[in-house]
């Protein structure tokens, strides 16, 4: 077998691994929900430790 042909089959393989694995990881969703929040959490903390003194913060609900 050539190696390019090799190579390519291999290749396939581990983009079949991935999509199965981004596949599992989608149907679970907890965790991308929970690290939207965090993530959306630091951005919040980040912005009152950027903004000036005194300045007004509206709170998200």
């Amino acid at each position: 077998m050539r190696i390019e042909t090799h190579l390519a089959r291999e290749h396939a393989a581990d983009l079949r691994a991935a999509a199965d694995a981004h596949r599992l990881a989608r149907q679970a969703g907890q965790p991308r929900r929970l690290r939207a929040r965090l993530g959306w959490t630091l951005v919040d903390v980040g912005l009152r430790l950027a903004a000036p003194k005194g300045a007004a913060v509206a709170l998200a609900v």
